[in-house]
């Protein structure tokens, strides 16, 4: 188990074509594309041994952030994707996402695991998250995988049907 922390907040700013991470360090970010539906990100991880690059789509609507890491030799995962269960708001043209503890590991067209749901209720037990939060993570949860189990575990057919159409880079 994680150790007990408040919500990590992320700031994503495009204008600035920067990341900035929970621990307040600024990413370069190499691209950021705005849709109707979330904003798109794509950047390398520099200093990470698990991961080089990154892809990230906030998704308001869904209350989820899905990413696709690009993982270095020996430490890959049995994923394509991960999904953090997110508040988004906007501050200004910055895009603020408050991580809500609960993830999602998505192997596409095939299976779906629910994970740190413990430490959410860790966190509503210290008074970390109110009950109104920790309500929209489970619900959002619910519906995720809901939706994702409805379509065979495929994320972009689930997506279809809410007419969001994720791009992606191709991992080289």
């Amino acid at each position: 188990m994680a150790a007990l922390h408040p919500p990590k907040v992320e700031v994503f700013d495009p204008a600035a074509r920067a990341n900035i991470d929970p621990k307040g360090i600024v990413r370069d970010v190499e691209e950021y594309r705005e849709e109707p539906f979330g904003l798109y990100l794509a950047r390398p991880a520099p200093g990470r041994a698990q991961f080089h690059y990154l892809e990230s789509w906030l998704v308001p609507g869904l209350g989820l952030r899905l990413t696709d890491f690009w993982f270095s030799p020996g430490h890959e995962r049995d994923q394509d994707f991960y999904l953090d269960v997110v508040r988004v708001r906007r501050d200004g043209p910055r895009w603020v996402a408050t991580d809500l503890y609960v993830d999602l590991v998505l192997k596409d067209k095939l299976s779906l695991r629910v994970i740190d749901t413990d430490e959410l209720l860790e966190a509503h037990a210290a008074g970390l998250v109110t009950a109104e939060d920790a309500q929209y993570a489970l619900e959002t949860t619910y519906a995720a995988v809901e939706g994702l189990a409805a379509h065979g575990y495929d994320l972009a057919a689930w997506l279809s049907t809410k007419d969001i159409a994720l791009t992606w880079r191709r991992h080289p």
